[in-house]
């Protein structure tokens, strides 16, 4: 039985921007096997979103910051850009708190936006001290993609499931288990879930 502020798969029937997409464990897609995608546009016609727990292992955001001649703070060093999705991966953006804005931001929710432009890595390589970073934030390259009735297609064959963005979950960094937390969110059953998973619980298969 899924939870108040989360629902299964077969109950997602609305539109679903700013919402958070659970790959389930018959997703048929590697490119989204065991992803979370905080969803930042959907209607009729398309969907969009940025998977948030795919970090990149050969790229740096000091690395990037450079090839766009940005000086970089020591902190950008540990800071990890992440796959967001199959789709114009040779364009970078960052889903962020809302306690930054610029003008070409995308306001997502009351607590979520969304900024590809370079001027929101100049703030968060700390160059302009009069603009400061946003709190919490996630640098993406690239993004996925839906078309018409896709999204609602593959939700109702149970590839998805969706609930409420958390903090703890977009932005928690590439060592949590961030897929197999914000499942437990969903408050299913072990009858509602696949073989395949009941199996991956019972060998300690890791988590991403």
């Amino acid at each position: 039985m899924a939870t108040k502020d989360c629902k299964a798969p077969e109950d997602a029937q609305d539109f679903l921007e700013g919402q958070v997409l659970i790959a389930m464990p018959n997703m048929g897609d590697p490119r989204f096997d065991r992803s979370v995608v905080f969803i930042c546009a959907h209607d009729e016609e398309h969907a969009m979103g940025v998977i948030v727990n795919k970090p990149l292992d050969d790229i740096e955001l000091s690395a990037l910051l450079e090839q766009l001649e940005i000086a970089a703070q020591p902190q950008a060093d540990e800071t990890p850009v992440y796959f967001g999705g199959p789709v114009q991966t040779e364009r970078g953006l960052v889903l962020h708190t809302l306690d930054y804005k610029l003008d070409t931001t995308l306001a997502l929710s009351d607590s979520f936006g969304l900024t590809a432009s370079r001027d929101i890595l100049i703030d968060i390589a700390g160059v302009s001290p009069q603009r400061p970073a946003p709190r919490r934030y996630l640098l993406a390259i690239g993004h996925a993609g839906w078309g018409p009735g896709q999204l609602e297609q593959e939700i109702a064959m149970n590839a998805w499931a969706h609930c409420e963005p958390d903090e703890e979950i977009i932005f928690s960094g590439s060592k949590e288990p961030v897929w197999k937390r914000a499942l437990s969110k969903l408050g299913v059953t072990s009858a509602m879930l696949s073989r395949e998973w009941a199996s991956a619980r019972d060998d300690n298969q890791p988590l991403n």
